[in-house]
Protein backbone atom coordinates (compact mmCIF):
# COMPACT_ATOMS: atom_id res chain seq x y z
CA UNK A 1 0.00 0.00 0.00
CA UNK A 2 0.68 3.39 -0.44
CA UNK A 3 0.00 6.55 1.55
CA UNK A 4 -1.41 9.81 0.16
CA UNK A 5 -0.85 13.49 1.00
CA UNK A 6 -4.31 13.67 2.25
CA UNK A 7 -4.34 10.48 4.00
CA UNK A 8 -1.01 11.92 6.03
CA UNK A 9 -3.20 14.90 7.03
CA UNK A 10 -5.70 13.13 8.54
CA UNK A 11 -3.49 10.63 10.71
CA UNK A 12 -1.04 13.27 11.74
CA UNK A 13 -4.15 15.67 12.55
CA UNK A 14 -5.39 13.01 14.48
CA UNK A 15 -2.17 12.30 16.97
CA UNK A 16 -1.22 14.79 19.55
CA UNK A 17 -4.56 14.25 21.34
CA UNK A 18 -3.92 10.82 23.45
CA UNK A 19 -2.53 10.39 26.49
CA UNK A 20 -0.22 7.39 26.59
CA UNK A 21 1.50 5.83 29.68
CA UNK A 22 5.17 4.51 29.50
CA UNK A 23 6.49 2.06 31.86
CA UNK A 24 9.77 1.27 32.04
CA UNK A 25 13.69 1.79 33.03
CA UNK A 26 14.31 5.51 33.00
CA UNK A 27 18.11 6.89 32.64
CA UNK A 28 19.95 10.34 32.09
CA UNK A 29 22.05 10.13 28.52
CA UNK A 30 25.03 12.79 29.03
CA UNK A 31 27.08 13.81 25.91
CA UNK A 32 30.62 15.34 26.32
CA UNK A 33 31.93 17.30 22.85
CA UNK A 34 35.64 17.48 21.96
CA UNK A 35 37.92 17.21 18.97
CA UNK A 36 41.20 14.56 18.80
CA UNK A 37 44.67 15.85 17.76
CA UNK A 38 46.95 13.48 19.26
CA UNK A 39 47.35 9.91 20.95
CA UNK A 40 47.95 9.50 24.46
CA UNK A 41 51.51 8.74 25.30
CA UNK A 42 50.14 6.64 28.01
CA UNK A 43 48.51 3.92 25.87
CA UNK A 44 47.15 4.17 22.00
CA UNK A 45 43.69 5.69 22.52
CA UNK A 46 42.82 9.22 21.40
CA UNK A 47 43.16 12.08 23.80
CA UNK A 48 39.57 14.21 23.36
CA UNK A 49 40.01 17.72 24.04
CA UNK A 50 36.18 18.09 25.43
CA UNK A 51 34.41 21.65 24.60
CA UNK A 52 31.08 21.45 25.46
CA UNK A 53 28.33 18.75 27.40
CA UNK A 54 24.97 17.99 27.41
CA UNK A 55 22.41 16.19 29.10
CA UNK A 56 19.44 14.59 27.72
CA UNK A 57 16.50 12.17 28.90
CA UNK A 58 17.11 8.37 28.20
CA UNK A 59 15.22 5.17 27.77
CA UNK A 60 11.61 4.99 29.05
CA UNK A 61 11.93 8.94 29.56
CA UNK A 62 13.28 9.23 25.89
CA UNK A 63 10.31 7.83 24.69
CA UNK A 64 8.11 9.82 26.77
CA UNK A 65 10.15 12.90 25.53
CA UNK A 66 9.03 11.49 22.32
CA UNK A 67 5.65 11.20 22.96
CA UNK A 68 5.23 14.82 24.63
CA UNK A 69 7.14 16.23 21.43
CA UNK A 70 4.01 14.88 18.98
CA UNK A 71 1.64 16.54 21.50
CA UNK A 72 0.13 14.00 23.46
CA UNK A 73 -0.21 13.66 27.10
CA UNK A 74 2.52 11.51 28.50
CA UNK A 75 1.94 9.32 32.35
CA UNK A 76 5.51 8.24 32.61
CA UNK A 77 6.16 5.36 35.23
CA UNK A 78 9.43 4.18 36.97
CA UNK A 79 12.47 4.65 38.95
CA UNK A 80 15.20 6.64 40.06
CA UNK A 81 17.58 7.10 42.58
CA UNK A 82 17.93 9.80 45.57
CA UNK A 83 21.21 10.97 44.02
CA UNK A 84 21.84 14.14 41.81
CA UNK A 85 20.97 12.60 38.55
CA UNK A 86 17.86 11.37 39.92
CA UNK A 87 17.19 15.17 40.37
CA UNK A 88 18.61 16.43 37.37
CA UNK A 89 16.06 13.75 35.23
CA UNK A 90 12.90 15.10 37.43
CA UNK A 91 13.81 18.70 35.58
CA UNK A 92 14.77 17.93 32.34
CA UNK A 93 11.41 16.26 32.63
CA UNK A 94 10.03 19.42 34.11
CA UNK A 95 11.76 21.11 31.07
CA UNK A 96 9.66 19.17 28.80
CA UNK A 97 5.63 19.16 30.52
CA UNK A 98 6.65 15.82 31.85
CA UNK A 99 5.20 15.28 35.26
CA UNK A 100 7.43 12.98 37.64
CA UNK A 101 4.23 12.43 40.00
CA UNK A 102 4.62 8.56 38.77
CA UNK A 103 8.50 7.89 39.22
CA UNK A 104 9.13 5.95 42.26
CA UNK A 105 12.02 7.01 44.36
CA UNK A 106 14.55 3.63 44.93
CA UNK A 107 17.47 4.34 47.38
CA UNK A 108 18.82 1.52 46.94
CA UNK A 109 19.63 1.99 43.13
CA UNK A 110 21.47 4.86 41.47
CA UNK A 111 19.92 6.21 38.59
CA UNK A 112 21.63 4.88 35.54
CA UNK A 113 24.07 7.48 33.51
CA UNK A 114 25.18 7.16 30.14
CA UNK A 115 27.99 9.00 29.26
CA UNK A 116 29.14 9.18 25.50
CA UNK A 117 32.32 10.78 24.27
CA UNK A 118 31.45 12.57 20.62
CA UNK A 119 34.56 13.76 18.99
CA UNK A 120 34.28 14.42 14.98
CA UNK A 121 30.64 13.41 15.18
CA UNK A 122 31.79 9.85 15.81
CA UNK A 123 31.24 8.28 19.28
CA UNK A 124 34.67 7.46 20.47
CA UNK A 125 33.52 5.58 24.12
CA UNK A 126 30.45 5.80 26.38
CA UNK A 127 30.69 4.57 30.50
CA UNK A 128 27.92 3.51 32.12
CA UNK A 129 26.98 3.86 36.20
CA UNK A 130 24.01 1.63 37.06
CA UNK A 131 22.48 -0.89 38.85
CA UNK A 132 20.76 -3.35 37.22
CA UNK A 133 18.98 -5.45 40.27
CA UNK A 134 14.91 -6.02 39.70
CA UNK A 135 12.93 -4.09 42.02
CA UNK A 136 12.54 -4.80 45.25
CA UNK A 137 9.44 -6.24 46.51
CA UNK A 138 7.80 -2.72 48.29
CA UNK A 139 9.19 -0.58 45.14
CA UNK A 140 7.44 -2.57 42.48
CA UNK A 141 3.94 -2.75 44.49
CA UNK A 142 4.39 1.06 45.09
CA UNK A 143 4.83 1.27 41.09
CA UNK A 144 1.82 -1.40 40.00
CA UNK A 145 -0.47 0.12 42.63
CA UNK A 146 0.32 3.59 40.28
CA UNK A 147 0.07 1.55 37.23
CA UNK A 148 -3.56 0.72 37.99
CA UNK A 149 -4.80 3.93 39.21
CA UNK A 150 -4.18 5.10 35.75
CA UNK A 151 -4.54 2.49 33.37
CA UNK A 152 -8.13 3.09 32.53
CA UNK A 153 -7.55 6.82 32.32
CA UNK A 154 -4.39 6.53 29.00
CA UNK A 155 -5.31 5.22 25.34
CA UNK A 156 -2.23 3.39 25.20
CA UNK A 157 0.85 1.83 27.11
CA UNK A 158 4.53 1.59 26.26
CA UNK A 159 6.81 -1.07 28.15
CA UNK A 160 10.24 0.02 27.64
CA UNK A 161 12.35 -2.46 29.08
CA UNK A 162 16.25 -1.36 28.86
CA UNK A 163 16.73 -4.80 31.79
CA UNK A 164 17.62 -2.16 34.64
CA UNK A 165 15.24 -4.22 36.78
CA UNK A 166 11.93 -1.87 36.56
CA UNK A 167 10.12 -4.12 34.19
CA UNK A 168 10.66 -7.95 36.48
CA UNK A 169 8.13 -10.78 34.99
CA UNK A 170 5.93 -10.42 38.00
CA UNK A 171 5.32 -6.23 36.99
CA UNK A 172 5.39 -7.44 33.18
CA UNK A 173 2.47 -9.99 33.29
CA UNK A 174 0.46 -8.01 35.84
CA UNK A 175 1.04 -4.77 32.81
CA UNK A 176 0.07 -6.96 30.18
CA UNK A 177 -2.87 -8.58 31.98
CA UNK A 178 -4.38 -5.27 32.86
CA UNK A 179 -4.46 -4.14 29.13
CA UNK A 180 -5.74 -6.98 27.65
CA UNK A 181 -8.53 -7.12 29.98
CA UNK A 182 -9.20 -3.28 29.27
CA UNK A 183 -8.56 -3.85 25.30
CA UNK A 184 -5.40 -1.43 25.82
CA UNK A 185 -3.26 -1.12 23.23
CA UNK A 186 0.19 -2.24 24.70
CA UNK A 187 3.65 -2.07 22.81
CA UNK A 188 6.80 -3.46 23.81
CA UNK A 189 10.09 -2.12 23.24
CA UNK A 190 11.85 -5.67 24.06
CA UNK A 191 15.26 -6.70 25.75
CA UNK A 192 16.42 -10.21 24.62
CA UNK A 193 16.39 -11.49 27.90
CA UNK A 194 13.04 -10.99 28.80
CA UNK A 195 11.44 -12.42 25.43
CA UNK A 196 9.12 -15.36 26.69
CA UNK A 197 7.14 -13.02 29.23
CA UNK A 198 5.78 -10.55 26.21
CA UNK A 199 3.06 -12.76 25.50
CA UNK A 200 -0.03 -11.79 24.44
CA UNK A 201 0.73 -7.80 23.92
CA UNK A 202 -0.40 -5.75 20.62
CA UNK A 203 3.17 -4.98 19.75
CA UNK A 204 6.56 -5.54 20.04
CA UNK A 205 9.69 -3.90 18.32
CA UNK A 206 13.16 -5.73 18.23
CA UNK A 207 15.40 -4.82 16.28
CA UNK A 208 16.88 -7.59 14.22
CA UNK A 209 19.42 -8.76 16.39
CA UNK A 210 17.11 -9.31 19.32
CA UNK A 211 14.67 -10.99 17.28
CA UNK A 212 16.87 -13.20 15.83
CA UNK A 213 18.32 -14.10 19.25
CA UNK A 214 15.30 -14.54 21.08
CA UNK A 215 13.93 -16.81 18.17
CA UNK A 216 17.70 -18.67 18.12
CA UNK A 217 18.03 -18.24 14.39
CA UNK A 218 20.61 -15.29 12.92
CA UNK A 219 18.89 -13.00 10.45
CA UNK A 220 21.03 -13.31 7.27
CA UNK A 221 18.51 -13.46 4.34
CA UNK A 222 14.43 -12.88 3.75
CA UNK A 223 13.88 -16.88 4.21
CA UNK A 224 15.61 -16.21 8.02
CA UNK A 225 13.61 -12.86 8.33
CA UNK A 226 10.08 -14.55 7.87
CA UNK A 227 11.15 -17.96 9.85
CA UNK A 228 12.04 -15.43 12.97
CA UNK A 229 8.83 -13.00 12.45
CA UNK A 230 6.23 -15.32 11.85
CA UNK A 231 7.75 -17.67 14.53
CA UNK A 232 7.79 -14.83 17.62
CA UNK A 233 4.67 -13.89 16.35
CA UNK A 234 3.31 -17.36 17.04
CA UNK A 235 5.40 -17.91 19.94
CA UNK A 236 4.21 -14.85 21.94
CA UNK A 237 0.84 -14.92 20.40
CA UNK A 238 1.53 -11.34 19.65
CA UNK A 239 -0.69 -9.26 17.62
CA UNK A 240 2.18 -7.64 15.38
CA UNK A 241 5.76 -7.48 15.48
CA UNK A 242 7.80 -4.83 13.87
CA UNK A 243 11.85 -6.01 13.30
CA UNK A 244 13.97 -2.76 12.63
CA UNK A 245 16.45 -3.56 10.39
CA UNK A 246 18.75 -0.41 9.85
CA UNK A 247 19.67 0.15 6.45
CA UNK A 248 17.39 -2.24 5.25
CA UNK A 249 14.29 -0.24 7.08
CA UNK A 250 11.73 -2.54 8.76
CA UNK A 251 9.54 -5.66 8.64
CA UNK A 252 6.07 -5.64 9.88
CA UNK A 253 4.55 -8.76 10.93
CA UNK A 254 0.77 -9.23 11.69
CA UNK A 255 -1.54 -12.17 12.84
CA UNK A 256 -3.28 -13.27 9.84
CA UNK A 257 -2.13 -11.18 7.48
CA UNK A 258 0.97 -10.91 5.21
CA UNK A 259 4.15 -9.64 6.71
CA UNK A 260 4.89 -6.01 4.86
CA UNK A 261 8.26 -4.83 4.12
CA UNK A 262 9.27 -0.92 4.59
CA UNK A 263 12.19 0.16 3.10
CA UNK A 264 14.56 2.85 5.34
CA UNK A 265 13.66 6.72 4.49
CA UNK A 266 17.38 8.29 6.34
CA UNK A 267 19.42 10.24 4.17
CA UNK A 268 22.10 10.31 6.54
CA UNK A 269 22.93 8.69 9.75
CA UNK A 270 25.15 10.76 12.20
CA UNK A 271 23.67 8.83 15.59
CA UNK A 272 21.27 5.74 15.80
CA UNK A 273 21.15 6.38 19.44
CA UNK A 274 17.41 6.49 20.92
CA UNK A 275 15.76 5.63 17.57
CA UNK A 276 14.48 2.55 18.93
CA UNK A 277 12.16 4.94 21.26
CA UNK A 278 11.47 7.42 18.51
CA UNK A 279 10.02 4.13 16.32
CA UNK A 280 7.52 2.81 19.45
CA UNK A 281 6.77 6.32 20.57
CA UNK A 282 5.01 7.21 17.21
CA UNK A 283 4.12 3.77 16.43
CA UNK A 284 1.62 4.47 19.82
CA UNK A 285 0.84 7.71 18.83
CA UNK A 286 -0.30 7.05 15.07
CA UNK A 287 -2.23 3.87 16.01
CA UNK A 288 -3.94 6.55 18.83
CA UNK A 289 -4.62 8.32 16.04
CA UNK A 290 -6.49 5.58 14.40
CA UNK A 291 -3.46 4.83 11.72
CA UNK A 292 -3.79 1.01 11.10
CA UNK A 293 -0.82 -1.08 11.64
CA UNK A 294 1.29 -0.51 8.44
CA UNK A 295 0.43 3.26 8.24
CA UNK A 296 1.80 3.38 11.85
CA UNK A 297 4.42 1.62 10.71
CA UNK A 298 5.44 3.91 8.07
CA UNK A 299 5.23 6.70 10.02
CA UNK A 300 7.36 5.92 12.46
CA UNK A 301 10.41 4.85 10.12
CA UNK A 302 10.01 8.63 8.46
CA UNK A 303 10.13 9.72 12.28
CA UNK A 304 13.36 7.22 13.07
CA UNK A 305 14.85 8.33 9.82
CA UNK A 306 14.76 12.07 10.84
CA UNK A 307 15.94 11.42 14.29
CA UNK A 308 19.36 9.65 13.34
CA UNK A 309 20.68 12.05 11.44
CA UNK A 310 21.13 14.12 14.33
CA UNK A 311 23.71 13.24 17.14
CA UNK A 312 22.45 12.41 20.30
CA UNK A 313 18.71 11.23 21.51
CA UNK A 314 16.58 13.35 19.32
CA UNK A 315 12.43 13.78 18.99
CA UNK A 316 9.99 15.31 16.12
CA UNK A 317 7.72 17.83 16.22
CA UNK A 318 4.00 16.66 14.09
CA UNK A 319 5.22 19.42 11.71
CA UNK A 320 8.49 18.23 10.74
CA UNK A 321 7.03 14.42 10.74
CA UNK A 322 4.60 15.74 8.20
CA UNK A 323 6.91 17.60 6.26
CA UNK A 324 8.92 14.14 5.93
CA UNK A 325 5.84 11.83 5.11
CA UNK A 326 5.11 14.35 2.22
CA UNK A 327 8.09 14.51 1.09
CA UNK A 328 8.44 10.62 0.79
CA UNK A 329 5.27 10.71 -0.83
CA UNK A 330 6.44 13.20 -3.29
CA UNK A 331 9.42 10.96 -3.95
CA UNK A 332 7.27 7.55 -4.33
CA UNK A 333 9.21 6.24 -0.96
CA UNK A 334 6.43 5.08 1.16
CA UNK A 335 4.91 2.10 -1.32
CA UNK A 336 5.37 -0.71 1.28
CA UNK A 337 6.58 -4.02 -0.39
CA UNK A 338 4.79 -7.46 0.69
CA UNK A 339 7.38 -10.04 1.55
CA UNK A 340 6.75 -13.72 -0.27
CA UNK A 341 6.08 -16.57 2.28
Amino acid sequence: MALTAARVDEITAGMGRARIMIVGDIMLDEYWFGSVSRISPEAPVPVVEITSSKQLLGGAANVAANIRTLGDEVVLLGAVGNDEAGGKLTALLNDRSISDDYLILDKSRQTTIKTRVIAHSQQVVRTDRENRHSLDEPIEKKLLDRFMSMIDRVDAVIISDYGKGVITPTLLEAVIQACSHREKFVAVDPKETNFPNYRNVSLITPNHHEAGFAYGRRIQNEQDLLEVGNGLLDRLQARSILITRGPDGMSLFQKDVPPTHIPTFAREVYDVTGAGDTVIATFVSSVAAKANLVEAAIVANTAAGITIAEIGTASVSLPRLSKGLKQNVLNGNLVSAGIDN
